[in-house]
This record gives structure tokens, C-alpha cells and sequence, in this order.
């Protein structure tokens, strides 16, 4: 209905209105037919007077413009107060008038008037708000959160037939807002009742709605809500729904980096701005999960330049795009095609630009398809670290920071023994150079290309099996950031040979984990099957961030520890530079594995 038709409307039912509510108070006050009642002069006047000045009002608080199908407390508030208004200013005249009727029935009339407008249009409301009575289609939902966030999404819910969620109850913690009805929803209990609730309301969905939850608190909650095997998700942030990066429609699942219960990592942002602010910063694998990461929150310290290095063009392509839209003339951002392997364009680049600090992200990290191609690994793990090492070392880089890996530590596979050698290579060359030379090292990273947990969630969405090794394999979990964050850190304290070994919280177990992401998702651990696939060559049962003469040597920030590096020899890694392409795979691979078990001095 247009703007016009709308006012048409309300001005012809106000003008009935006003006309029957006055015969009505009448007839109450005379209790008489209403044959037999008089209208005289005097009531003909009041009623065009009070005609005319309800509409003045009417129009000076821009009441006629309101969509009434969205009402709310404040306009019910205002239309109450229109009407008394022009009930005081009729009054006022009479003051100064001969009477024109009578008190009584100014008052009568006035509640009359005052009922039969806000509910014309209250059925208004009625009659354009959206119902779907086939609630046996929508997921009766358990909203966790009674404060802003929950009270905005249930108002959503109930009014937007697009999404499928039949609000049912609210939990919340706060004494005060229990037994409460928002927006017809009851507040039913706390998080401690949260399987009582799912089992008496016949609950299929529950909503996480406190966007302000810290970590550790999310992850309480979660572990509730595995109890129940119902599906759990989240609502985005409010600062992202109000901004427009996200809708009350992107209601999402539970992510498994909610299930790690770990708070954000608190950063010495004074160090790392002191480090990277107006410096050259150049970032290897800058297109990777990992490289990207890091370019994402060097960005945000104000670096002069950021090169930014990679082998594949797409991913440099959109690394390099993203910082333009975000930064833009605010930083500036050059896209560098290189293969670390080509010692002479990495010479060419480094030489070109002389980089402040370099982080070392270009690495292989898929163990399975390293174990089947160790020539590759030896190129790229090894040789592309020597080659950007070197470069560093010949142009005085300042900082060289490797992203290593706990695989590194007692390696048994093809893809740990060439990061390990990396370090190698890197502690030999700080040991020679006016470059501060460090690596650190982590375990597995949620969301990068080399994490299985993507996979696990697709295999539960296409409704399983699931993949898993063995039943007792381990690891340690950190996010992207988390990662990137704590290398820029490292960067930042580093004094050159150090080893750090981020704090990855406590080792999880990959088939507690999957059971987990199965509840959350609304099954029974029965419901998907898991099949044990085997430990694949190179793999371990449980992963190490330190080997047992790499003793911790101190705690330099709350996340980040020092591991006192071991002596080694180099001289077996440049033989096998030298020699490997007369080798077979086989050969190869025996070669990375004895050279890092060797317990020689380094000479």
C-alpha cells in the first residue's frame, strides 16, 4: 500500500473513529436509544474542534507517517498522547468559552477514543505481520543469551518467515531476567539447565546469542550443549550485523576453534610496533593461510612497505587486493611472483628492496604427499629456506623470522625432517651474520591447508564416515591468527638463534574432538559412523614442540617460550643440496631422516 493510500486510510477511520466514540460516550451517559439522543450545537463544535486539533497533533509528532505494522511502545506512547493533548486543549478553551459539554463526557470520550484508535490499529499490525501457522516445519528453538542480542534475534525470528526458527524459551544467567516474557518468549532457567530445557520443550535447535562471550565462557557453554546432541549454532556479532559485514540471517554452526576455550592472544603491541612501524616487511608464502595471515595484521602496525612474495598468482593476486581495498593509500603494498627455489630471483628481490624484517612462511606442509615426493620437500623446505637465508644474510636483512612446525621436533617423516634441517640451516646462519636468524614453531592451525578439521565437518554435513587415523592420535590446535599474531610477537623480541615454541594450550584428542563436532551438529556419535583409516608414513601418534635436549630455556611473553637449540653439523645438509639429483625418492628420503637424527657436533 503507497504512502497515500496508507494516509487516506487512517484519516477516514480516525474521522469515523472520532464520530462513533463520541455517540457511544453520549449513549453511555444518557443511557438512552440511540433515537432518542440529541447532538446539539454545542457537542457539533466540540467535535470539530477536537477533529481539528487531534490532527494538528497528529501531524506535529509526524504520527501519520508511521508504518503502524511495526509499532512499537514509544509511537503507542505518543498516539495516548496526541489524544490527551486535545483532550487539555478543549479544555483550555472552555475555560474561556461558554461551556460547550460537559466534563464527563470529555472524559468518557476521551477513553472511548483512546481504546478504539490504538487497537484499529493494533489489528493493523495484526493483519501485515507475516504468520506461518505451520510451526511443525520450524525448529523449535533454545535461545542462550536474554540480553540485547537475544531479545533483537527472537524479534527477528518472529517476524521474518525467510528463517525457519520458532523461538521457544530463553536461558540466561542474570536472577533478574528469570521467569520474564520477552516478546512472548519465556525465560525458562540458567546455563546449568540447559538439558532440562531441551528435554521439556522438545527443543531442535539452540542459538548462542551473547556476541561478548569470552572464550573460556563460550567453551562452558558448549560443553553443555554437547550433552544434549542438538544442533548448536551462533549468532554473529552485533558491531558486524550494525556495520553490515554480517545479517541476523547468518545464524552460524559452532566452529571447532569455539571448542579450544582459549581466550585471544594479548599482544605487546608497544615491541611490535616499535619493530615493524615505517619498516620494509617482506612476507614469503604471503598467498597462504598462514602468509596471509601474517600480512593481514602486520598491516594494521603501519609498516612503509610490504612485499608481499609467492609462487601462486592467484593467491598473491588476492592477498595483494585485499590489502589495497583496506589499507589503501595507507600502505604500500607491492605483489612479488617468485619461487623461493630461484636463488637468483630471491637474490634479485631481496637485493631490490632490502627488507627490514622477512617472515618465512613458503613452506610443503601436506605430510602424506611429501612422504611420496621428498625431492620436492628437499627443494622447497630446505633449499628455498637456504636460498632466502642466504639473501637475507648477503643484503643484512634485520630480522629473519621461519614458521616452523612441531613436526620438526623427532621427526619420522619426510615433511618434519626438511623443516627440521630448515632450522638447522637457519640457527647456522645466524651464528655467521649480522641478521638476527629465529624460527618458531607450532602444531596444527584450524583453518590452514594443511588442517584436517575442514574435512571432518564436511564429512558430518554429507552425513559421514568420518576419517580418522587412530583412535589415540593427538594434536596440538591454534587458530590462523593466534599463529600469526604470536610470530609477529617472536619478531618483535627476537635476539637472534632462538627457537620460540608458542603455547598451544593442551594436546586434543582428534576422536574427542570429531565426537564433539558430531554432537554439536545435532547427531548422536552413533548416528555418523568413524572409520579408522591408519597412521600414514611420516605421521605420529602424538606430536613434541621440544626434543629432549632443546630444554625450555626461559618464558619471554605469556604465550611464547625458548627453546635452547642444540649443536648440529650443516655440512651433511650442503652435501645432500649438492647431490640429490642423482638420487632416487627413496634415497632421498633415508638421507633427510639420518641427517636429523645425527648427533654430531656442529662443525
Amino acid at each position: 500500500m503507497s504512502y497515500r493510500q496508507r494516509l487516506s486510510f487512517f484519516i477516514l477511520a480516525d474521522l469515523f473513529l472520532i464520530f462513533a466514540s463520541f455517540a457511544l460516550s453520549v449513549w453511555l451517559i444518557m443511557a438512552q436509544p440511540l433515537s432518542l439522543m440529541l447532538i446539539g450545537k454545542e457537542e457539533s463544535i466540540a467535535i470539530v474542534l477536537f477533529t481539528f486539533i487531534y490532527f494538528v497533533f497528529l501531524y506535529l509528532f509526524k504520527l501519520h507517517r508511521k508504518a503502524w505494522e511495526h509499532v512499537n511502545i514509544k509511537d503507542a506512547s505518543l498516539l495516548f498522547l496526541v489524544t490527551a493533548l486535545t483532550m487539555v486543549s478543549i479544555m483550555f478553551i472552555q475555560l474561556f468559552a461558554n461551556s460547550l459539554i460537559s466534563f464527563r463526557l470529555l472524559f468518557i470520550f476521551s477513553i472511548v477514543f483512546s481504546l478504539f484508535n490504538s487497537g484499529v490499529r493494533f489489528l493493523w499490525k495484526v493483519s501485515l505481520t507475516p504468520i506461518d501457522w505451520d510451526h511443525l516445519n520450524y525448529k523449535r528453538t533454545l535461545i542462550i543469551g536474554a540480553g540485547s542480542a537475544g531479545t533483537m534475534l527472537v524479534r527477528h525470528l518472529i517476524t521474518t518467515s525467510s528463517i525457519r526458527f520458532h523461538p521457544v524459551a530463553f536461558i540466561d544467567d542474570d536472577p533478574d531476567k528469570q521467569k520474564l516474557d520477552i516478546y512472548g518468549v519465556p525465560v525458562v532457567g540458567t546455563t546449568n539447565d540447559i538439558e532440562t530445557v531441551v528435554s521439556k520443550f522438545n527443543i531442535d535447535r539452540i542459538v548462542i546469542a551473547i556476541p561478548s562471550l569470552k572464550k573460556h565462557q563460550l567453551n562452558e557453554i558448549l560443553t553443555k550443549c554437547v550433552k544434549t546432541n542438538i544442533k548448536t549454532q551462533k549468532m554473529p556479532m552485533l558491531e558486524d550485523i550494525i556495520e553490515g559485514k554480517r545479517s541476523f540471517n547468518d545464524v552460524h554452526d559452532i566452529q571447532f576453534e569455539d571448542l579450544l576455550g582459549r581466550d585471544p592472544v594479548i599482544l605487546d603491541d608497544l615491541s611490535i610496533s616499535d619493530s615493524i612501524f615505517g619498516k620494509v616487511i617482506l612476507v614469503t608464502g604471503a598467498g597462504g593461510s598462514i602468509g596471509s595471515e601474517i600480512c593481514r595484521q602486520v598491516a594494521k602496525f603501519k609498516p612503509g612497505k610490504m612485499i608481499l612474495l609467492g609462487h601462486g598468482e592467484n593467491s598473491i593476486y588476492n592477498i595483494d587486493l585485499e590489502m589495497k581495498e583496506k589499507f589503501g593509500d595507507q600502505l604500500t603494498c607491492i605483489a612479488e611472483i617468485a619461487d623461493i627455489q630461484n636463488r637468483e630471483k630471491i637474490f634479485e628481490i631481496i637485493g631490490k628492496y632490502h627488507p627490514d624484517i622477512i617472515y618465512h612462511a613458503a613452506a610443503h606442509k601436506h605430510v602424506h604427499l611429501m612422504e611420496r615426493n621428498p625431492d620436492e620437500a628437499l627443494k622447497n623446505n630446505v633449499i628455498g629456506t637456504k636460498n632466502v637465508a642466504e639473501a637475507s644474510h648477503v643484503h643484512k636483512v634485520g630480522i629473519f623470522v621461519m614458521i616452523s612446525t612441531d613436526k620438526a621436533v623427532n621427526p619420522t617423516g619426510v615433511m618434519g625432517a626438511s623443516k627440521r634441517l630448515a632450522e638447522m640451516i637457519v640457527q647456522d646462519f645466524n651464528a655467521k651474520s649480522e641478521t638476527k636468524f629465529v624460527a618458531v614453531r607450532f602444531g596444527n592451525v584450524l583453518g590452514s591447508r594443511g588442517s584436517a578439521i575442514p574435512l571432518f565437518i564436511k564429512q558430518i554435513k554429507n552425513g559421514g564416515p568420518i576419517t580418522v587415523t587412530h583412535p589415540d592420535m593427538v594434536r596440538y590446535f591454534m587458530t590462523i591468527p593466534e599463529a600469526a599474531r604470536l610470530v609477529i610477537q617472536a619478531g618483535a623480541i627476537a635476539k637472534g638463534g632462538e627457537i620460540f615454541i608458542l603455547d598451544m594450550g593442551h594436546p586434543v584428542k582428534i576422536v574427542d574432538l570429531v565426537h564433539n563436532l558430531i554432537r554439536l551438529s545435532g547427531y548422536k556419535t552413533e548416528d555418523i559412523e568413524i572409520t579408522f583409516t591408519g597412521i600414514r608414513p611420516g605421521e605420529k601418534l602424538f606430536e613434541e614442540l621440544l626434543a629432549s635436549d632443546e630444554i625450555i630455556d626461559r618464558q619471554v611473553h605469556s604465550n611464547i617460550y625458548i627453546g635452547k637449540g642444540s649443536f648440529f653439523n650443516v655440512k651433511p645438509i650442503e652435501k645432500l643440496i649438492l647431490e640429490y639429483k642423482h638420487m632416487t625418492k627413496e634415497e632421498i628420503r633415508k638421507q633427510l631422516l639420518r641427517i636429523v637424527r645425527q648427533k654430531s657436533s656442529k662443525g
